[in-house]
């Protein structure tokens, strides 16, 4: 059982993400079956490889986390740097490329013969979008559970966001071009300027704004309820699109599944184990290899959308994400709830 005693409880949308997916996941299928026409003219909806349908429920979502990102808590980062340096190096060092080869493992020898080579190709970039996108929002909920130190959560999740904005296109680019998938880097800077770049801005121009902390939360409260209906409304989308294919293989969604979870536990193992080795407190420990574990998937969302299309193989990688994320994630808030002790000394 997770030991959750003094740490803020998940909300109702948090708690249920799954669930909430799942749901969007039927509603999609359904919307696709009966109202093709709707689904379509929404795909239909682009300027410049950017659907316009998607942009805004992607803002909806990207833009709440974004209120979250405080520059000035960087300079905190002193007093701790191994957890930072550690969050770090797992984050652009390794997870990246362990998912880019996990990907092409699964997708090029293990599950060759059950998928034709383009559609291995349009999974295999939706999963290295996955991996090189760290978590920017939900980790403050990891971080919670695991009676973390949210200040440092904070920075870590600051100097994450600051890092995206120049490291997340070259990175993406580099990989999608080691694993032969073409890479149209105008839509590819489009998408990192449209929806990491702007969305920060905006971020940090409405905490200036704000002023007072207790404000900042009053407001990120208010309008968290639109990142719920952003969520929500473009996994409907895709899942909408994707139905055809979804009811005829449903083996694929567990296919996808397979090396994101692999992924998961064997990122979290080595953040962790190199955390205990270094004699990083447990309250920097816990979060630091929950950040590397989990993704930002509305990012990875929005940006197979832009490069792939709204009806790719892709994009669906990405919404799988979702839908493992939560479970995943709270078997290994368990782990690190059941193994406090052994930081003890630390």
């Amino acid at each position: 059982m997770t030991d959750t005693s003094d740490a803020a409880p998940m909300g109702l949308f948090e708690r249920w993400l799954t669930l909430w997916v799942a749901l969007a996941i039927l509603a999609g299928l359904a919307i696709g079956a009966l109202a093709p026409g709707l689904v379509g003219a929404i795909a239909a909806a682009e300027v410049a490889q950017v659907n316009l349908v998607v942009a805004v429920l992607i803002w909806a979502m990207v833009y709440p986390m974004m209120i979250g990102v405080d520059v000035g808590a960087v300079a905190g980062v002193a007093r701790q740097p191994l957890g930072l340096l550690l969050t770090l190096a797992v984050n652009w060092l390794v997870k990246p490329f362990t998912m880019a080869a996990l990907a092409v493992l699964f997708f090029e020898v293990v599950f060759a013969r059950f998928i034709a080579p383009e559609d291995a190709a349009q999974y295999i970039a939706g999963l290295i979008l996955l991996g090189a996108a760290p978590c920017t929002a939900m980790v403050f909920v990891w971080s919670q559970l695991t009676r973390g130190d949210e200040t440092y959560t904070l920075v870590q999740v600051s100097v994450n966001d600051l890092i995206m904005i120049v490291a997340f296109a070259p990175l993406v680019a580099f990989l999608l071009g080691v694993t032969d998938i073409a890479v149209p880097w105008r839509t590819l800077v489009l998408a990192t300027l449209l929806y990491v770049v702007l969305p920060l801005i905006a971020g940090l121009a409405t905490r200036r704004a704000l002023g007072s902390p207790d404000r900042i939360d009053r407001f990120t409260a208010r309008i968290k309820p639109l990142s719920v209906i952003g969520l929500i409304a473009t996994v409907a989308i895709l899942f909408g699109l994707q139905g055809e294919v979804i009811l005829n293989r449903p083996a694929v969604i567990a296919m996808i599944a397979v090396p994101i979870i692999l992924q998961s536990y064997g990122i979290f193992a080595l953040a962790y184990g190199a955390a205990w080795a270094l004699r990083v407190p447990h309250k920097i420990a816990a979060p630091c290899a929950l950040i590397g574990t989990s993704n930002f998937f509305e990012l990875a969302v929005a940006v197979a959308i832009s490069l792939f299309g709204l009806n790719s193989g892709a994009a669906l990688a990405t919404v799988v994400g979702v839908l493992v994320e939560v479970p995943v994630m709270l078997s290994l808030v368990a782990i690190a709830n059941r193994t406090r002790p052994r930081f003890a000394k630390v």
